[in-house]
């Protein structure tokens, strides 16, 4: 069965793409400074959820360039939606490979390496991943706004149906 977060976090993933229906490959790209432009924030939650469910989970990187061009602090760069549509993809999916079959026990283990332990569970990793993908879906649409974008999504989709509430 899949762990109640997972859901939450599947959903609010479907609500990042909601809220990219029908961007052209130039808007992706344009910035408003001191903003990113939209494709780099695809890559850069790509880069995370690459990070935590991937790297951290599962030992394993599969976008080597997503941790030098898309981590926190990266520079800036514009690149092709297409392209980060194609590696968020495949670090989602990856990524999903963990998350389908995680418990409430693995979400309580803390992060540790042979040098060193994190402070932070996966259950808070999970957590922050949820939240960010919340804060670039705002600041996404409000490019999109300032491109002049219309008939964009106005608030949370069907999450009474899509991810309704459950205890663990």
């Amino acid at each position: 069965m899949l762990h109640p977060l997972v859901q939450q976090l599947y959903f609010t993933r479907s609500e990042f793409l909601r809220g990219l229906a029908g961007l052209a490959d130039q808007d992706a790209r344009h910035r408003f400074l001191p903003m990113n432009c939209i494709s780099w924030n695809i890559g850069h939650l790509a880069w995370q959820e690459q990070r935590y469910f991937v790297t951290f989970a599962q030992g394993a990187i599969i976008a080597p360039e997503l941790n030098e061009q898309f981590a926190y602090g990266a520079p800036a760069s514009t690149p092709a939606l297409a392209d980060m549509h194609a590696v968020w993809q495949q670090a989602t999916q990856t990524a999903d490979t963990w998350l389908n079959q995680v418990t409430t026990a693995g979400l309580l283990q803390v992060y540790t390496t042979p040098t060193k332990t994190w402070s932070t569970s996966f259950g808070n990793l999970l957590q922050r991943v949820i939240y960010h993908y919340w804060y670039h879906t705002g600041e996404n649409l409000a490019i999109r706004q300032q491109l002049g974008h219309t008939d964009l999504p106005e608030f949370v989709g069907n999450i009474d149906s899509d991810a309704p509430y459950q205890s663990a």
